[in-house]
């Protein structure tokens, strides 16, 4: 008798079997199929779970770390700072950006896991029997909105990709690429119909896929396809729904406490819709002491080490050790590597006064030396303001580079609340000396995370507004942020790119993908060669698109997977 054995592993899914007559292939009893496990309403919403969990793992960098932080360095934004060669610095970005590179391989590859696990929902919705209309709609809803999400991802950073919208019934060694175009085509099809079948914000559990963040990607996506009037009516959309609005007003757990409303929206248990903030248009979630949670890696790598600082006194030219004690690093952040450092274009070059988004609150730029005895001179002096920064060892690349600089905490909780983890599986805390919880390890950070927030939606309809040439409707939507920033107000004048690519860093530094914003531009290079101090001395104008990985290719033997030009 001829058998099919069915493979099923993270929703990849092979058949392999020869010509037989339907009633002679053997029915799977003891394994899981999609066909068998993808009947009832729970055994959807798991497999749902799991497109959820793969943003999820992107967004909190639990795929490769260097992958992650590709996303963000080597950009207008921040550079890798665990270079420490100074010869080797100077053919980096070239060097290591070439169709082998790990890093867009492992971005390909998380995205096309997602794709292909929305494939597997939607084709089984198409056969099922078993739930009601409004389950049915709610699934579908959310798969073709990562499904989309996913494609819209791809086609920025790579350009033109491969479409695959089946369930594979088996491995496939024929793809082709579509054109970039016709991949946004595709994420505006799945987003308009994705539209009809979600749920408003305001209905919905919190982190859940709704109509507005739908909205807000179908902006970005149109935007793309240079359909500017339909970009503004979708974010116009989102904007004016009475269930969403900027943040503008001090509110959450610290409203009482020093602050400002700006740094409200990055407390502990602040971002999500029920418990007030309705600027976060999807907030991912994650739970401390839960066992299948994820902790976001984000906040220990943008960080500087502050554990140690070693300085060169100028009158006895001898070394000494400056620490910060971990009770000065627990009240401003989670331990820090400093493995992302952000450039001085964005420390010190895009910042106008009174901007709260620069605010001590948000962007430390300077420190009290604690961790020499109380008795010592240095106790308690400021570490840039008292000369202190300029003492650093300068033949120890590592100290000039990732030992001091501003601290951004974004990423980080408040004293008193947990810091972070060493992850999901230790689960064995102490009390901090602030009243919450550090756990061993202080590796990854257990915070609600934002996917998008209203904030990118009047940033796009800008984008969008500048499409049309339309500048003073593009800076009274900057304004809108400049705004509740307590900003200098921008000009009509002012409108181009290069302002609202600033703005962008001013607004959602440390949570838009830059690497994925200015390829999706086509300014990766000419941001990069302007402002980078590493990846802009050798990156090339072909650079502004990823190269396709290696890999992909060379499996790909039916048919030619085509590179980008310049790799």
């Amino acid at each position: 008798m001829k058998k099919r054995i069915v493979i099923y592993l993270l929703g990849f899914v092979a058949v392999l079997s020869s010509c037989s007559k339907s009633f002679l292939d053997e029915e799977p009893l003891s394994i899981y199929t999609p066909d068998n496990s993808l009947q009832t309403s729970i055994q959807y919403q798991q497999a749902t779970n799991n497109l959820y969990n793969g943003i999820r793992n992107i967004y909190m960098g639990n795929i490769n770390l260097d992958t992650y932080f590709g996303l963000y360095y080597a950009t207008d934004f921040a550079y890798n700072a665990t270079d420490y060669d100074p010869a080797a610095k100077l053919n980096a970005y070239k060097a290591t950006m070439v169709p082998s590179y790990f890093i867009p391989q492992g971005i390909w590859t998380a995205y096309y896991k997602i794709i292909t696990n929305a494939n597997l929902i939607i084709s089984q919705l198409n056969k099922s029997t078993q739930l009601s209309d409004a389950d049915k709609n709610s699934f579908l809803g959310q798969a073709l909105f990562f499904r989309a999400y996913s494609y819209n991802t791809l086609a920025n950073l790579f350009g033109g990709v491969p479409i695959e919208l089946n369930e594979l019934a088996a491995p496939r060694y024929d793809y082709v690429r579509a054109s970039r175009d016709e991949v946004y085509q595709q994420c505006k099809k799945d987003l308009q119909q994705a539209i009809t079948l979600l749920s408003d914000i305001n209905q919905v559990t919190d982190g859940t896929v709704n109509k507005q963040i739908a909205k807000h990607i179908l902006t970005e996506v149109l935007i793309s396809l240079k359909d500017y009037d339909g970009a503004i009516t979708s974010a116009s959309e989102v904007i004016n729904f009475p269930g969403l609005s900027l943040m503008k007003s001090r509110f959450g757990r610290k409203a009482n406490l020093p602050g400002d409303a700006y740094r409200d929206l990055f407390e502990y248990n602040n971002q999500n819709y029920s418990t007030g903030n309705h600027e976060g248009l999807l907030v991912l979630q994650t739970t401390l002491n839960n066992s299948a949670s994820i902790g976001d890696q984000t906040a220990w790598a943008i960080v500087p080490s502050l554990t140690g600082v070693r300085i060169v006194e100028s009158s006895s030219k001898t070394k000494m050790s400056i620490m910060f004690n971990t009770k000065f690093v627990d009240s401003i952040s989670s331990n820090g590597v400093g493995w992302i450092r952000p450039t001085s274009h964005f420390f010190y070059e895009i910042w106008t006064p009174g901007d709260i988004r620069n605010s001590t609150y948000n962007i430390v730029r300077d420190i009290r030396i604690s961790g020499v005895p109380a008795t010592s001179p240095d106790y308690g002096k400021w570490y840039v303001k008292d000369g202190y920064k300029d003492k650093v060892q300068p033949a120890d690349f590592r100290d000039t580079i990732r030992n001091f600089y501003p601290v951004i905490r974004k990423t980080s909780p408040s004293a008193g609340d947990f810091v972070s983890a060493a992850g999901p599986a230790m689960l064995t805390n102490t009390t901090n000396p602030f009243g919450g919880f550090l756990l061993n390890g202080a590796s990854r950070l257990f915070m609600q995370k934002y996917m998008a927030r209203l904030a990118e939606t009047y940033l796009l309809r800008a984008e969008a507004y500048l499409g049309k040439s339309e500048k003073q409707k593009a800076a009274d939507d900057i304004n809108a942020l400049r705004n509740r920033a307590q900003a200098t107000p921008a000009s009509a004048a002012e409108m181009n790119m290069d302002y609202i690519l600033d703005e962008r860093l001013r607004e959602l530094y440390m949570e838009e993908f830059r690497a994925v914003t200015l390829t999706r531009l086509g300014l990766l290079y000419d941001r990069d060669k302007r402002y980078n101090p590493k990846s802009g001395l050798t990156i090339e104008t072909y650079h502004n698109l990823w190269p396709i990985p290696a890999t992909e290719i060379t499996q790909n033997t039916g048919a030619v997977l085509d590179q980008n030009k310049g790799y």
